[in-house]
Formats: C-alpha cells, structure tokens, sequence
C-alpha cells in the first residue's frame, strides 16, 4: 500500500514559519537598533545640566557636518560634545565588547556561568592602572596614560595565562579557566599590596573607583581604542559564528566539521583577551554584563552565533548606557561606580539563572 503523502498544507507551512521566524529576527534587530540610537541622544542630554534630546541631535548633526543652525549655548556644546557624546559611546562600545566576548567564552568552554574577566584580563589592567595612578609608572601621564598602563597590564596577563595553559603544547577548557583564575588572584594581590603601599589618599580612592568600573574618564582620545577592539571583534567572531556553534556542541563535532579545537580555542581566546583589555582599560572592571546578556539574547533569538553575537553586543550597549546614566545621577552629585550598580542588576538575574539551570 502506497504511502500516504504529507498534507500540501504541511509542506507550505514549514518556508512560511521559517519565513516569519526571519522577519521577528530582523524586526528584533531594528528594534534594538533604532532603540539604541535613540538612548544614545536621550542619555547624552541626562547629567546635572539637563539638555533636551532635540537640541543633543542637533549638536551631534552640527559635529558631524550637517547643516544646522546655531541655537544653543557654548556651554551646552561643551557638555554635550566634549563630556557627554564620548562618554555614552564608550559605554556602548564596552558593553558591546563584554557582551559579545561573553557570548564566546562561554561557547568556548562549554560553561554557561563563565564570563570575559575569568582569563584574568581585568586584574591585569586593574594592576597597570593602580601601579600608573599611584607611582606614575606605565604608558605617560594622564587619562590617555592611564589608558596605555591599563592596557599594558591586560597585555600581560594574556601573555601569562596562555603560557601556563599551553603546558604540554595543548589548550583545554578547563586548563584555560584554571590558569585565568590563578593569573587573577595573583594580581588582584600585587594591586592590593600598590594600594596598601601608596601614601596617597587621593590616588588610593582613584584606583578603588577605577577597580569598581566608571566611565568618568572618558574623553575622545579612548573611543578609537574601544572603537577598533569593538570593530574587530564584531567583524571576526561574527564570521566565526558556525565555528563557534560547532565548538560548543563540542570538540568531536568540531573536528569533524574541519575545526582544530585547540588552535581555534587559542586564537579566539587571544581575541577575546584583546577585546576585553581595550575595554578595561577604558572602563575598569564592570561585571556581569558579560555574563547576563548572552543568556538574554538566547532566549529572543536562540543559540545560533549567528543571531546571538550581534543581539548580545546590541543589549549590552543599550544596559551600559542607562546603567551608567543611572549611575551618574541616582546619587548626584555623587558618581556611583558603575561596576556596583551592574552588579546589583546582574546578581538576582544570575540567581534566576542558577535556579533554572538546577531545577531541570
């Protein structure tokens, strides 16, 4: 007896589900797309001096060579273009840099409670930094200064924690994740004893605050570092992705996709410690994001890298910015460190999380 065929109806269903599964993907994009353009110029004119968002665009456009009437203020200008614009960028672009490197990390050892700073990159730069501030050693003096030192620190810590994990001419997880968190405790030490060291009030409370995670310091002289660390990790983790869905099904899956575990785990792990050494090192160490988001994006999209990488850049762009505008008025004048306050969003998130994961 001859098979019975499928219903027409079945068969035309699955191009038009996959067609509208498409169309809510992209639609999503746009959203978040547009939404964060939007907070862009909605949180550059939130501070003190409060500032509409139509005379923030208009400041932005005149900057970037549209023609606009003059009608605002030089002081206006000042705050908008010289404190604020650099400000809320560099915000996206590290909340872009923690989102996306979580997102790989965590497919690359397989863990889905691991976050960018377990390779030890933020001790490192908290390292440069303190030692900068406190005995103005490392890269010149000033912001730009204390940029180069925090970097060169994060440098460093890269180079140590991969020479111990490639013991045996071989890189696994587990190694990798080991090294970073021995790597950290050794120079969350050495930073601590700079602290205790310094005679310095001043300096003592720049390298604390530092450590907690601001973006106080933001001038134009740090966009391009986190522009290009951002440029290229987007560009290459994004052209990564199915490599990056192979790895995380695992090793066998890899190979047999033409994927070297270890060499792609080494050299993606070299990305992601250069894309998270930028970002500290403008920043200073902000938790969680990097851990919550790429779960977030998850759930809107699903576990393709494809989606995931630019959803998760584009959600931890849009929390970092209202993160730190919030941080930044909440208890004005005072600045809140923005490290503490992702931390108090990001923990009952994770707490959620953990639950979920162990109740299955």
């Amino acid at each position: 007896m001859d098979r019975e065929a499928p219903p027409v109806t079945t068969l035309a269903a699955r191009p038009a589900s996959l067609a509208r599964a498409r169309t809510r993907r992209g639609t999503l994009i746009v959203v978040l797309v547009v939404g964060l353009v939007t907070s862009v110029v909605v949180t550059v004119g939130i501070g003190p001096v409060s500032i509409a968002p139509d005379v923030v665009a208009r400041i932005i456009a005149f900057h970037l060579g549209a023609p606009v009437d003059v009608t605002w203020s030089p002081a206006d200008d000042n705050i908008v273009w010289l404190i604020r614009v650099p400000r809320v960028l560099l915000g996206v672009l590290v909340g872009s840099a923690l989102a996306m490197t979580g997102v790989a990390v965590q497919s690359l050892v397989r863990n889905p409670l691991a976050d960018p700073y377990l390779l030890g990159i933020s001790s490192g730069a908290s390292a440069g930094a303190a030692a900068s501030i406190l005995f103005g050693f490392g890269v010149g003096a000033g912001a730009v200064g204390l940029t180069g030192s925090a970097f060169l620190g994060a440098s460093l810590a890269i180079v140590l924690v991969f020479s111990i994990a490639r013991i045996g001419g071989r890189l696994v997880p587990s190694r990798l994740v080991f090294a970073g968190i021995a790597v950290s405790f050794a120079l969350t030490a050495l930073t601590n004893f700079l602290v205790v060291a310094s005679e310095s009030r001043d300096g003592t409370r720049a390298v604390l605050f530092w450590m907690l995670g601001s973006l106080g310091q933001a001038r134009w002289a740090s966009v391009p570092i986190a522009a290009g660390a951002v440029a290229l990790a987007a560009i290459v983790l994004f052209a990564w992705s199915r490599r990056f869905d192979a790895i995380a099904i695992g090793d066998d899956t890899a190979r047999a996709l033409g994927t070297d575990p270890t060499r792609f785990r080494t050299v993606a792990a070299l990305l992601v410690s250069v894309t998270i050494a930028a970002a500290v090192a403008v920043s200073g160490s902000i938790g969680f994001v990097g851990l919550v988001v790429p779960h977030i994006a998850r759930r809107m999209v699903g576990s393709s890298h494809r989606l995931t990488f630019p959803v998760s850049a584009l959600l931890g762009g849009l929390l970092l910015v209202w993160a730190d505008a919030l941080a930044r008025t909440a208890f004005a004048p005072r600045e809140l460190p923005l490290g503490v306050l992702t931390a108090l969003i990001g923990t009952p998130m994770l707490i959620v999380l953990v639950r979920r994961m162990f109740a299955r």
